[in-house]
């Protein structure tokens, strides 16, 4: 079976904030290279910098479809670029966006060489922001988030006709909502997706590190 890439999203949790969220962004580059399987960190965009150069990517947990003018409040690529940010997600269930926008994002992300991924509530919405040519799309069912009930294991038919909608070869399909054992990820990676998008299984966990292994332990 294929490694999977693992995507930790740090939300606005107090555990993943400040001294915590930079301790949780080293755990994870210790697992990582323990591993060699790619872990992805998504801080909050206050504090992206501060996560610079520790030898893991980093993604922002948003982005506007702006270039360098005047935008007050927006948050601009080429800035994310500065702080040593990847890439980022778009379109998160608790960060909605028009369609339109959503293209424009995943546009100028490619633009400037950052990798998009956007994260989709069904299988309609699967297929409508993967013509987009995203790098990822993440199936989300919005009311299995933060419900410690794996999608893939709630409604695996929302998973393998995700992947089955996704017709070009280029965007590949991750799986999220509920994630927080290694036996979530290795079902995500059966149903056809090559990774997997979660946040408090690991960031609210007693022990981080210790989540962060058995994540990728199965």
């Amino acid at each position: 079976m294929q490694k999977p890439i693992i995507i930790l999203n740090y939300k606005t949790y107090l555990e993943s904030s400040g001294d915590k969220g930079r301790q949780l962004t080293w755990a994870a580059r210790d697992v990582m290279q323990e591993t060699g399987i790619r872990i992805i960190a998504c801080p909050q965009t206050p504090e992206l910098f501060h996560h610079k150069g520790y030898g893991i990517e980093i993604f922002s947990q948003h982005v506007d479809p702006i270039e360098p003018g005047s935008h007050t409040g927006h948050i601009l690529p080429q800035s994310l670029q500065f702080c040593g940010v990847n890439g980022s997600l778009i379109n998160h269930s608790e960060d909605r966006r028009p369609l339109e926008e959503i293209k424009k994002c995943v546009d100028i992300l490619r633009k400037h060489g950052m990798t998009s991924v956007v994260c989709a509530e069904s299988i309609e919405k699967v297929k409508e922001v993967s013509q987009f040519k995203p790098d990822y799309v993440a199936i989300e069912p919005p009311e299995l988030i933060g419900s410690g009930i794996p999608v893939s294991k709630a409604d695996p038919g929302i998973v393998r006709n995700s992947v089955a909608a996704v017709t070009d070869p280029n965007v590949k399909v991750l799986c999220g909502a509920g994630i927080s054992k290694g036996e979530d990820v290795k079902a995500a990676l059966e149903l056809g997706t090559v990774g997997v998008l979660l946040a408090s299984g690991v960031v609210k966990a007693k022990d981080p590190k210790a989540a962060l292994r058995d994540l990728v332990t199965y």
